[in-house]
């Protein structure tokens, strides 16, 4: 009788403690990157080669082409990590873009309005006159310090400069957290993967760089590199001189994790071509992003975007991302990548 009496206030006493147990909730956000394939006005800007995207040019890049363009980027960025935060994303790298204007009269797209995003900018030495941006919804993030920081280097067999993007940096608070964003574009693999791969590295070596100065600050600092790589999580730029690991429980103190090496390995990729497929736009995280208390913002997961619509439905090359242009022609698709994004979550208070 004393037992079963023990075993009742027992039985009582956990079914209260799990009652007085508070249910945790979280704050999700989106970070993303998205290369826009080439987002041009079809004014001609006599400082630039865009001569193809003007309407006498190559592409007969007209108003009303440009206007598509721009919805259908709208579109994508509107709905990346929507199905689970309900939100467009709070931060989203950009590239191939041409200049301030076209950032403007895409955050001012009606399906990206509401949001408010705003725009981190400069325009960087391209020979195409293409650069990266920052977004960020302005009544999420709020940024501190904004910077480009120019790769300066030479051809290795004619020595003369070879102008391409800068690298942007943009540190600011999201719900009072202090993070570090650094949107890049690399060198593309033109002449071949290997003959350029000199380029890459340079970039890689920039990127470290600029994020051992972070590091000097704060070690513990909340570091984002995102971007176009143009090499894949196990190319040596990405894997030997960023030191990007592909296990969390290899990442140390100032070290970098990144999800997308293990997506890749699964056989996810974020472009094709010649019916081979690579993983260029990566999103990697300094180790503090890996803790697994919530004060603050950590990373959940990351993935590809690749919506059916963003795919190409039939013809040579179905199965690819559905590019805006292709065989000389506008094709009213999309982009040549898929977006690519990770969640961030944070314990409410």
């Amino acid at each position: 009788m004393i037992l079963k009496h023990i075993l009742c206030l027992t039985i009582l006493w956990f079914h209260v403690s799990l009652l007085s147990q508070e249910k945790k909730e979280y704050n999700i956000n989106t970070i993303a990157f998205y290369n826009l394939e080439n987002l041009f006005d079809p004014a001609d800007d006599p400082l630039t080669f865009d001569d193809d995207r003007t309407p006498n040019g190559k592409d007969r890049w007209t108003q009303e082409i440009y206007e598509k363009k721009l919805k259908n980027m709208a579109r994508v960025i509107s709905e990346i990590g929507f199905d689970l935060t309900k939100n467009a994303p709070a931060i989203i790298g950009v590239a191939e873009i041409e200049n301030r204007k076209v950032l403007d009269d895409l955050v001012n797209d009606p399906l990206l309005l509401s949001k408010e995003y705003g725009v981190v900018h400069f325009d960087s030495p391209d020979r195409r006159g293409i650069d990266v941006a920052l977004l960020y919804q302005k009544a999420l993030f709020k940024p501190k310090n904004t910077k480009p920081y120019e790769l300066v280097m030479y051809d290795n067999q004619t020595n003369k400069r070879v102008y391409t993007r800068d690298q942007l940096v943009v540190s600011g608070y999201l719900d009072g957290d202090l993070m570090h964003f650094i949107v890049n574009h690399w060198p593309s693999r033109r002449g071949g993967a290997s003959r350029s791969s000199y380029k890459r590295k340079k970039a890689a070596q920039l990127n470290t760089k600029i994020i051992d100065s972070l590091f000097a600050m704060n070690p513990y600092a909340k570091i984002i590199t995102m971007g176009d790589f143009n090499d894949d999580p196990n190319s040596p730029s990405v894997k030997k001189i960023l030191d990007a690991k592909s296990s969390k429980k290899d990442v140390g103190l100032k070290g970098f994790y990144n999800p997308f090496a293990k997506l890749l390995k699964k056989g996810a990729g974020s472009l094709a071509w010649a019916d081979s497929w690579n993983l260029f736009d990566q999103i990697i995280i300094s180790q503090s992003w890996l803790k697994n208390e919530y004060t603050s913002y950590r990373f959940y997961k990351a993935g590809v975007c690749n919506k059916k619509y963003l795919t190409t439905s039939q013809g040579k090359y179905k199965g690819y991302p559905f590019r805006s242009f292709a065989n000389g022609a506008y094709t009213e698709g999309y982009s040549d990548h898929y977006p690519v994004y990770m969640y961030i979550i944070k314990q409410k208070r």
